[in-house]
């Protein structure tokens, strides 16, 4: 049986293979001034100035965001190197955010 925090990270997989997820500090940026994604995830082990950058950004735009996972965990999970995403569809984005609740 995979544990929750496993589940989030196939759900992150299922997200961009159905188009849902944006990557990179720019996009995710742009996505998150406009207020067209639910959560953000940015790399527990990325450096702290974006960590910051996102937490802050986030926290003014009321938009989710989780540092649970390390920079390998989101890029194997969704087989691209990436240390900031953000999903963009609400079905996604409630799964996940129940599954790490």
């Amino acid at each position: 049986m995979l544990d929750k925090r496993q589940r989030a990270l196939q759900m992150l997989g299922l997200a961009r293979r159905a188009g849902k997820l944006i990557t990179g500090e720019e996009g995710v940026l742009k996505k998150v001034r406009a207020q067209k994604v639910q959560i953000v995830f940015v790399a527990s082990d990325g450096s702290e100035g974006t960590k910051k950058k996102f937490i802050d950004k986030c926290k003014s735009y009321q938009v989710n965001i989780s540092c649970d996972f390390t920079h390998q965990e989101l890029s194997l999970a969704i087989g691209a190197n990436r240390t900031v995403l953000a999903i963009d569809d609400l079905g996604f984005s409630k799964k996940i955010m129940m599954l790490l609740s």
